[in-house]
């Protein structure tokens, strides 16, 4: 958490808070790798197998996976080669297409959701009130204004 430099010095709750959560982020970062590669996925793989829980089209998953459309075409035909995906044209608008998970890829990403989608052991510490305190909290963080 803090670093030798920062011993002694008062730390706002806020600037603490926000430290602990990049904490579990990185250690859930290290959790989610750790998946990945035991699935033999690449790490874009499986989060892209992650943002799949229904079909979207190429376009919306690069903007959740915080990429270009052109490396969201390259990582889709590395997952089609494996059968875990396919490419279906929209009912809306043929220029479209969605990506859906096959059965074989609905199975890996139930795997990877085994393994990361659980909270850390350090939940278990909290109280069903703290979860409860704790989920509303974060939905106040995340509200859009």
């Amino acid at each position: 958490m803090a670093t030798t430099a920062d011993r002694g010095k008062t730390t706002a709750p806020a600037d603490e808070a926000w430290t602990l959560l990049r904490t579990l982020f990185g250690l859930q970062r290290r959790r989610f790798l750790i998946a990945a590669s035991e699935l033999d996925l690449h790490p874009a793989q499986a989060g892209a197998l992650m943002q799949l829980a229904t079909p979207l089209p190429m376009n919306e998953l690069a903007s959740l996976l915080g990429c270009d459309n052109s490396n969201v075409t390259g990582l889709i035909d590395r997952l089609e080669a494996r059968d875990l995906v396919a490419r279906q044209g929209s009912p809306d608008d043929r220029r479209v297409k969605h990506v859906v998970l096959t059965d074989a890829g609905r199975e890996l990403r139930a795997r990877m959701l085994e393994r990361v989608g659980r909270p850390p052991a350090g939940f278990d510490r909290l109280t069903p009130a703290e979860h409860r305190q704790l989920r509303d909290l974060m939905r106040k963080v995340l509200a859009d204004d």
